[in-house]
């Protein structure tokens, strides 16, 4: 007998039973960039794929379970796993050319830094004779 989480929305058709989506948070750090950051916990570099074409910024990966553990010797499965698949519309302010990201502690972060014209500006008066 398989043992399958439950998911209460299901059947409203809200989730999937096997769908799993990291979380993400974007935020502005400074002038100067955007920040993504997505828990991907248990999943190394070779699994994660980021691609950033026509003002999208995709991020694609697997989540797989444990090698050494089969899944019929599970009792009991409440964290998801299986390929997710997530895509963000990047503001034309973003530089694309500079895009970086970083993985450690199972935290992806990609850094979207700002063109030098978006950034602001200060503008000095002069003085009126």
């Amino acid at each position: 007998m398989t043992i399958v989480r439950w998911d209460p929305f299901r059947d409203f058709g809200f989730t999937t039973a096997n769908a799993w989506i990291p979380a993400v948070d974007i935020y502005q750090s400074s002038d100067h960039e955007l920040v993504l950051t997505a828990e991907l916990p248990d999943m190394s570099r070779e699994d994660i794929d980021i691609t950033v074409e026509n003002g999208t910024l995709t991020l694609k990966g697997e989540k797989k379970l444990a090698g050494d553990v089969k899944e019929e010797q599970f009792h009991h499965i409440e964290r998801r796993y299986g390929a997710f698949s997530r895509s963000f519309s990047l503001p034309q302010t973003v530089d694309v050319a500079k895009v970086a990201a970083e993985y450690k502690n199972g935290v992806l972060t990609i850094r979207l830094p700002l063109r030098d014209e978006a950034r602001p500006r200060q503008v000095k008066v002069d003085a009126a004779a």
